[in-house]
């Protein structure tokens, strides 16, 4: 009784393995359709991070620019750069990081940009006289909350510096970066779902093999006492 009992719960474990391993199949077939449409499109964008002969990222031409956008990056966003994500023998775009990267870039030049108004006429703001004529505005590290949009120079600024295209280039690259990331999570959950199905179906097998050892070990217990009677 004991001995099949072991061996149906060794059954059970078995096909629930086999099951976890099904669902490890579809999810990582579901995660590889999901990387080569992220591929295919990053490829059709054919957004590429610049790299210099000796592999390290720059931005217009030097090391510095691109170090002062990865510091923005991990020091001010606080975001995590996986070193492994940026390959100067494939710089298009297609990886959190390099995504992420992208975003810093086009942050960095906005926040320490110079924006030019021009005021058609005289105004007059908070007692100050702005005269007509070009003025030019240092954005200064000002996001878009930063500014103050009443003013007649910084209210124009705003809206030149953190621009339409700006805040679409952010939404796409956003979007960019959590689909690579939820893909490297399926990624994540595939394995898992694979080492729980394998654990089970082993565990599974096992049992059912030492229910079979017990039961040759009980026909042998019974010869020899057969023929020890006989």
């Amino acid at each position: 009784m004991k001995r099949n009992r072991l061996q149906t719960v060794g059954v059970v474990l078995t096909v629930i393995g086999l099951l976890f391993m099904v669902a490890a199949g579809v999810a990582y077939s579901k995660v590889q359709d999901g990387y080569s449409a992220l591929d295919a499109f990053s490829t059709a964008e054919n957004v590429t991070l610049s790299y210099n002969d000796d592999g390290q990222l720059v931005d217009r031409g030097t090391t510095e620019g691109a170090d002062a956008i990865m510091a923005l990056l991990e020091d001010d966003w606080g975001f995590g750069v996986n070193k492994g994500d940026l390959d100067p023998n494939d710089p298009i775009v297609n990886t959190a990081t390099e995504f992420m990267f992208q975003m810093a870039t086009v942050g960095y030049h906005v926040l320490h940009g110079t924006q030019t108004v021009v005021l058609t006429e005289d105004v007059e703001y908070d007692g100050e006289l702005f005269a007509a004529g070009t003025y030019e505005f240092e954005v200064e590290g000002r996001y878009w909350t930063d500014f103050n949009r009443s003013h007649p120079i910084e209210g124009p600024a705003r809206e030149q510096a953190w621009n339409g295209t700006v805040h679409g280039l952010f939404g796409e690259l956003g979007v960019g970066t959590v689909t690579h990331s939820v893909l490297q999570i399926g990624l994540a959950i595939a394995a898992a779902f694979g080492a729980i199905g394998g654990m089970a179906i082993l565990t599974g097998l096992g049992m059912v093999w030492v229910s079979r050892e017990e039961k040759v070990g009980e026909l042998e217990v019974a010869r020899e006492k057969t023929g020890a009677v006989s």
